[in-house]
């Protein structure tokens, strides 16, 4: 697989997550926003709750391999690239972090899958 096979499933795996998310009563805000720490796949906002998501997409591993594929070191990114977000673009609410993983089985939504006060 390519890099640009992989970059346009992962846009595929994370156009799934929105409308999935979407159909969930949650507003799509951005998409891929970028920061010197990384990338967050999709901001969104839920009942007043900024909500930062991390998409997998794996349509031929089981469920759960999405999830595990966020390690601790993915997540300290993560959470980095939010706070560069929050400076840019201040929230007076909360904060939430979920993963999407999206398989051959379905899409699995893991709200508040972790948490990021340890970098704190």
């Amino acid at each position: 697989m390519t890099d640009s096979t992989a970059y346009v499933k992962g846009i595929r795996g994370e156009q799934l997550a929105a409308d999935f998310l979407t159909s969930k009563g949650m507003v799509l805000l951005l998409q891929r926003y970028h920061s010197p720490f990384g990338e967050i796949d999709l901001v969104m906002e839920q009942s007043g709750v900024l909500v930062f998501v991390e998409v997998k997409y794996r349509p031929k591993s089981g469920a759960r391999s999405g999830e595990s594929a966020v390690t601790r070191r993915k997540q300290q990114r993560i959470v980095k690239t939010a706070r560069c977000f929050l400076s840019e673009y201040p929230w007076p609410g909360a904060v939430r972090f979920d993963v999407v993983e999206i398989t051959q089985d379905g899409v699995l939504h893991l709200p508040d899958a972790f948490q990021g006060r340890e970098w704190d």
